[in-house]
């Protein structure tokens, strides 16, 4: 399974972030998968934002929810992520991985497979 993340690398303040993950080799279909997205901001740890389900159920992050958006298209194998009003603190190397559900933890957090992420950079 491949995953690669694509958008544009420069965003301005209050703009909306758009990003899209193109799987091959499997399904985003699949059952008991789940589709997350991730970021890394520079000199930070690995931060959950959130996920799409093999069912197309959506999962938010409770710290991001407000200014993101998961959606998917099943006829190309890609889904997507927007977020919305952002600013320098979002500045992070992007990234999209697939892995099963943590019941403990309540979201995705260990991945088997992941994109080689994409750097966004939030500046005017």
């Amino acid at each position: 399974v491949q995953l690669v993340e694509s958008g544009p690398g420069l965003v301005k303040p209050s703009q909306t972030l758009s990003l899209t993950c193109t799987v091959s080799g499997g399904s985003i279909t699949t059952t008991y998968y789940y589709w997350s997205w991730i970021r890394q901001p520079p000199g930070k740890g690995l931060e959950w934002m959130g996920a799409i389900a093999y069912s197309g159920r959506i999962f938010y992050s409770p710290s991001l929810e407000s200014r993101t958006s998961i959606s998917r298209d099943t006829s190309k194998n890609q889904f997507t992520l927007q977020l919305s009003s952002v600013t320098p603190e979002d500045t992070a190397v992007y990234y999209c991985a697939r892995g099963p559900w943590d019941y403990g933890l309540g979201y995705p957090s260990e991945y088997d497979y992941r994109g080689k992420g994409t750097q966004v950079t939030v500046s005017s």
